[in-house]
């Protein structure tokens, strides 16, 4: 099958969505289907204001059209919500060409956060991107329980996975700095409430792992935490390995993946009790979710680590790429013809 998939989040950036749809592609991919993927680095892009780290494609509709149908696709995913799902959408429903869609990022949220937009304007314009999709592949029962209240339809269930062999549990090593150490990683943006973890008073040290908007401002104040900026993922498995808790801050997130690879690096997770931690810290033995985050971290910093791994273990990419493959919608093979299937173009300079 010929799988072309749309993304406004695409390398270099990384993330939760990045990291599914490259594991998703390369399990498919060696199941023997052609997947294609088509981000921004085709595309003429430019940073997003207060962003710069995402590039938004710019007026991809023509040529995005164009590689298309020179690709000729037996199905078509749609991820995000940006330019170039827009305009993916636009191309399908000019054509009657049924499509899925994911609800990976709490956008409503996002936006209240930075610039407080109501968050009904934003979630109506979310309800209208997905209003067309023959399934919304949503991650967590909490998002899919809130998404339906506020009118959203054909939801499926979209499990994620770990990678267990390179996240996993190792011997604690002198790291230099004072145990316990209190690790979070990922995004460093205000949607991600990072500073209401650098804020607790807790024994230790505070270890933060990441790149993103806020970076400079978080180093700046927060003198007593470590600062280890974007890393790959063998390093991004170290810093895991060599800490005591994962603190998971964010109130606004659909799911968490990072949380899934703590808890396989034998990490117990603190967070708050909202969607995302509530889907992945099911079990009591695996970490502490209350509304004072520092109760969490205190009752979560002695779980045991085995427990952790074995929870972790129930996440499977395997079940992910099944989940997905079963949810698209096949095209009928009479919309591409006469084309003919040929070569895509090379992506375009940013």
């Amino acid at each position: 099958m010929r799988i072309a998939i749309i993304s406004d989040a695409w390398r270099p950036q990384i993330n939760g969505v990045v990291r599914t749809i490259e594991t998703v592609a390369q399990l498919l991919r060696a199941d023997g289907h052609d997947v294609e993927v088509f981000g921004p680095d085709r595309f003429r892009t430019l940073p997003c204001p207060s962003y710069p780290e995402i590039r938004l494609s710019l007026f991809p509709g023509a040529r995005l059209a164009h590689m298309l149908k020179l690709y000729a696709p037996d199905t078509i995913h749609l991820v995000t919500e940006g330019p170039l799902g827009w305009a993916a959408r636009s191309f399908c429903l000019s054509r009657d060409i049924p499509f899925t869609t994911a609800y990976h990022t709490r956008f409503p949220e996002y936006v209240h956060a930075r610039i407080r937009l109501p968050l009904s304007w934003s979630y109506a314009f979310m309800r209208r991107f997905h209003a067309a999709s023959a399934g919304v592949l949503v991650v967590a029962q909490s998002i899919r329980d809130d998404l339906t209240q506020r009118g959203f339809r054909n939801l499926v269930p979209w499990s994620r996975g770990v990678d267990i062999a390179a996240f996993h549990p190792r011997p604690r090593t002198q790291t230099g700095d004072a145990r316990p150490i209190w690790l979070y990683a990922g995004r460093l943006a205000i949607e991600k409430n990072i500073k209401a973890f650098l804020e607790l008073d807790l024994p230790g040290t505070k270890w933060v792992v990441g790149g993103g908007p806020q970076l400079k401002e978080l180093k700046s104040r927060y003198k007593n935490a470590r600062f280890f900026g974007s890393v790959d993922t063998d390093e991004l498995s170290l810093r895991y390995a060599e800490s005591d808790c994962f603190v998971f801050p964010s109130r606004t997130d659909t799911f968490g993946l990072v949380m899934v690879e703590a808890l396989a690096s034998g990490l117990p997770i603190a967070g708050y009790p909202v969607p995302g931690p509530l889907d992945v810290v099911t079990d009591p033995k695996v970490g502490a979710l209350d509304e004072d985050l520092r109760t969490a971290c205190l009752a979560a910093i002695d779980r045991d680590s085995a427990d952790c791994r074995r929870h972790a273990e129930t996440f499977t990419w395997e079940r992910c790429a099944a989940q997905f493959l079963a949810a698209l919608q096949p095209i009928p093979r009479s919309v591409w013809q006469p084309l003919k299937r040929r070569a895509l173009p090379d992506a375009a300079a940013s």
